[in-house]
């Protein structure tokens, strides 16, 4: 669920003037092929390639299986964003200061990312299933002790009901006491028509009654079905897919054909995965995707906050100043 995270603290930013760039390491994205390293290496003497540029900031310049995903998305999503992919993130914040005048670097998932000092960390918790069983990967979900919490400038508990959690609150202000906690939840907003425009758009009404199917590469599937059903949609067909799955051609139109000969009045996948739907692909009956957004339940004065601490007043001789980073 970071990945809505990075995209409104993004939006918020640039909304109040910050010129943004959000830096990703592109988990799963494509590599370049061997033999262009091996012709870039001779052909510059060895100097390290540029990052890719998923956006300038007017047009998004890369498909998801280069860029991978959730910088496609993000690209997608927040026009005048600058998003950029490399694995070396000091580079890539480099690169965006001198080639594009940021001011401000966001890091998609950039918690651990240590060789760039961050002026805020942002640190994610699933209200949820908040520590597993407590063990590191792979005994258990977590990259880093809990006690590392202490890095954090903001915690953000996701997927919450709004329900208070005492026990978790304090476990949390053991390890970092007096940080703020926000709460917050995905939202959906609507349906939108794979390869469509927005005036393809449903509302979520559109679901109540419908007899539709579903199917999803993520690693959550539950929550985007009970979300399906909870606004009366009737879910007579799912399939299920591996985190960050790159679907198949034949997958996909195995999946449209028995839709249709299962009498489903139309498909419903998440956004993520619709990314990795090739472009141009046909199925027999319409296939959509759900557009979520996060919600603030609790602490959005902290949030603003947050926001406020990065959007302080530019001054004449601002444009020589560091950039902020920041972490999500």
């Amino acid at each position: 669920g970071k990945t809505p995270v990075v995209e409104k603290f993004a939006r918020s930013l640039a909304e109040r003037g910050r010129r943004v760039a959000i830096l990703s390491r592109g988990y799963k994205s494509r590599k370049e092929p061997a033999w262009k390293r091996w012709w870039r290496t001779i052909v510059t003497g060895g100097e390290p390639p540029p990052p890719k540029i998923v956006s300038d900031g007017k047009r998004v310049l890369l498909d998801s299986e280069t860029a991978g995903d959730e910088p496609y998305m993000l690209a997608r999503n927040l026009p005048g964003v600058i998003v950029l992919v490399d694995p070396n993130r000091v580079k890539a914040g480099f690169y965006a200061i001198k080639h594009f005048g940021c001011d401000t670097l966001v890091l998609d998932d950039g918690f651990q990312y240590l060789p760039l000092k961050g002026r805020l960390n942002l640190l994610l918790i699933d209200k949820s299933n908040p520590f597993g069983n407590g063990q590191l990967l792979p005994r258990g979900i977590l990259r880093e002790p809990i006690k590392h919490i202490s890095r954090a400038s903001y915690v953000f508990l996701t997927k919450s009901d709004g329900t208070p959690d005492p026990e978790l609150e304090a476990l949390i202000q053991r390890h970092n006491p007096g940080v703020d906690i926000i709460e917050c939840t995905h939202r959906p907003q609507y349906l939108a028509l794979v390869g469509g425009t927005e005036a393809d758009r449903k509302p979520l009404e559109f679901l109540r009654g419908a007899r539709i199917g579903a199917f999803s590469g993520i690693a959550t599937p539950e929550s985007f079905e009970a979300f399906l059903r909870k606004f009366g949609a009737n879910l007579l067909y799912t399939r299920r897919f591996m985190d960050h799955h790159r679907f198949t051609d034949e997958e996909l139109q195995r999946i449209g054909r028995q839709a249709r000969d299962a009498g489903l009045d139309y498909l419903v996948t998440t956004e993520k995965d619709a990314v990795r739907i090739p472009e141009g692909m046909r199925f027999p009956i319409p296939l959509y995707y759900l557009r979520l957004e996060i919600d603030i339940l609790a602490g959005v004065a902290d949030f603003e906050e947050a926001v406020s601490r990065i959007c302080f007043p530019k001054q004449a001789d601002d444009r020589d100043a560091a950039p902020e980073p920041a972490r999500g």
